[in-house]
């Protein structure tokens, strides 16, 4: 299903890639990908694409963690994270197999807590996901034990079918941005 359907997405989304690619390149210097270091199936660490939404030097760590995060933001940043069109290139992680496109959203190298409970649940043996349970029922307002409990339920539950209704939620999520931190 991801294959088939990732590539089908990332065929629909090209011509919104190639203009965000060009928003961001136009907009601040550096690079237009950011590759972030990510913790995968079996913590494996994989690096993932996002369009870059920060400025050149911020900080490796989750924005909610950053004092002030806005002032690390580029032009373009607010908007592409409040429509997570920041996440289309990691359509390419799916391809690659390094992401699904429903499974729990993978943590940051540095997440050692995440990680660890993570890993205390058996979640940790599944490929993450662009989108995920936790993701649908909370996202970035989510504290640790809530976020990997929605991820454990994701695991005993995970079919076709749930997976479809969390990407109908996901949608859902981004069209009235929710949850999502700036």
């Amino acid at each position: 299903m991801d294959l088939v359907l990732g590539g089908i997405l990332l065929l629909l989304f090209s011509p919104l890639l190639l203009l965000c690619w060009a928003v961001v390149r136009l907009t601040s210097p550096g690079p237009t990908l950011h590759w972030s270091e990510r913790v995968g199936k079996d913590n494996r660490l994989f690096d993932m694409p996002k369009f870059r939404t920060m400025r050149v030097n911020t900080p490796q760590v989750a924005t909610h963690l950053l004092q002030r995060p806005e002032r690390y933001l580029t032009p373009i940043g607010a908007l592409l994270r409040k429509t997570s069109l920041d996440e289309l290139p990691q359509l390419v992680s799916v391809w690659r197999g390094d992401l699904s496109l429903v499974g729990p959203r993978p943590a940051l190298f540095n997440q050692h807590d995440l990680v660890a409970l993570r890993t205390r649940y058996g979640v940790h043996r599944l490929v993450p996901g662009i989108t995920g349970w936790a993701q649908v029922n909370g996202r970035d307002e989510l504290e640790i034990p809530i976020k990997v409990q929605y991820d454990a339920e994701y695991m005993q539950e995970q079919s076709p079918s749930f997976d479809l209704k969390i990407l109908m939620l996901t949608l859902w999520r981004v069209l009235k941005a929710e949850g999502v931190q700036h």
